[in-house]
């Protein structure tokens, strides 16, 4: 047994003497207090996981006044219509990994809360109004969502992943789709592609119609002036179906460019059933760059939305808005990339 362990629980004087730092200085760190160099709070954080330290939330609690928690809000997963976002989902899960990976050296976790009806949205504002949680981090998966203006009309921190279709004053991150769908586009060109159509996400929302956006705006460019589309749900299922409406559309088709990866996961399953080979046939690109990318067969060439860096960030910037109250709303565009593989 070592010496620490003997001891019993670590103690912040133990996180001290391994970070060579003042007790006062690594309180400073656990509970926010930004006037800390920030390489002494790396060195500090790693101090505390490597001693397995637990800060002490009831007494962190009393020194801040504030929960200590923030709330990591999926609006709209159950209704209907509202294909992406769920908890089971891969592009969730990454969020989740992102958020939890950027809170968990800080000492805090999220609450998760699904407001899949106005009287759940309700309960998200009252718990944050009562001061359950500091702040949301929304996922909101349908255009008609009121939650963002809702948590904005609060006053309440919130920052959302993706920009809102309904323009209200709140903090986002996203990710600039039609740039990732122009890199689909040129890459299917520059393989020789001539008969090229995509499968879309839902167009009710706004990730979506960028995506088709810019593909049509890219290959209208290269000397294509119309591009079928076939509309999916963002889920496999969906995504088998719209091809097989694009190939009836479309029996020549040789490229196309699907919304998401688990889509065009079934898109590839719909032209293995009418015996077209990837990519000899039909050439694919998906978007995202998730788990399903490798999954399929062949491997997915894909658009890369970096989702846990962009999950991290959309945390940062919570953090900042509960520090800095009345700071003014801001947005943050990762720039997507292509990603080679066997598929086109």
């Amino acid at each position: 047994m070592s010496d620490r362990a003997a001891k019993g629980s670590p103690t912040l004087e133990d996180v001290a003497r391994e970070a060579g730092v003042s007790r006062a200085t690594v309180s400073r760190v656990i509970n926010g207090i930004r006037n800390v160099d920030p390489e002494i709070q790396q060195v500090v954080r790693q101090a505390i996981a490597d001693t397995g330290y637990i800060p002490n939330r009831a007494a962190r609690t009393l020194v801040t006044r504030r929960a200590g928690d923030v709330a990591l809000v999926v609006s709209g997963a159950g209704e209907e219509g509202a294909g992406a976002g769920l908890p089971g989902d891969p592009f969730f899960g990454r969020i989740a990994g992102g958020v939890v990976g950027y809170l968990r050296p800080r000492g805090m976790y999220p609450v998760l809360m699904l407001a899949d009806s106005d009287e759940a949205r309700r309960q998200v504002v009252g718990h944050l109004r009562q001061g359950h949680a500091d702040g949301a981090l929304l996922v909101s998966t349908h255009a008609a969502d009121p939650l963002p203006r809702q948590l904005a009309a609060a006053g309440l921190p919130a920052v959302l992943f993706a920009r809102p279709a309904r323009p209200a004053p709140v903090s986002f991150v996203d990710l600039a789709h039609q740039d990732g769908a122009r890199l689909a586009a040129d890459h299917l060109v520059a393989r020789g592609c001539h008969r090229v159509g995509t499968v879309t996400g839902p167009l009710d929302v706004l990730a979506s119609q960028d995506r088709l956006t810019g593909f049509r705006d890219a290959m209208a460019r290269h000397g294509h002036p119309y591009v079928p589309a076939a509309e999916g749900n963002f889920t496999l299922d969906s995504g088998e179906a719209a091809m097989h409406r694009l190939l009836a559309e479309e029996p020549a088709l040789d490229g196309v460019f699907v919304a998401n990866d688990l889509m065009a996961q079934g898109a590839l399953h719909a032209l293995r059933e009418t015996g077209r080979d990837v990519p000899g046939d039909v050439a694919v690109v998906g978007f995202d760059d998730s788990s399903a990318a490798l999954a399929c067969r062949p491997a997915l060439t894909t658009v890369r939305q970096p989702i846990e860096e962009m999950a991290a960030e959309m945390t940062r910037l919570l953090l900042d808005l509960i520090e800095t109250p009345g700071r003014r709303p801001t947005s943050v565009i990762f720039e997507p990339s292509l990603v080679v593989r066997q598929s086109a």
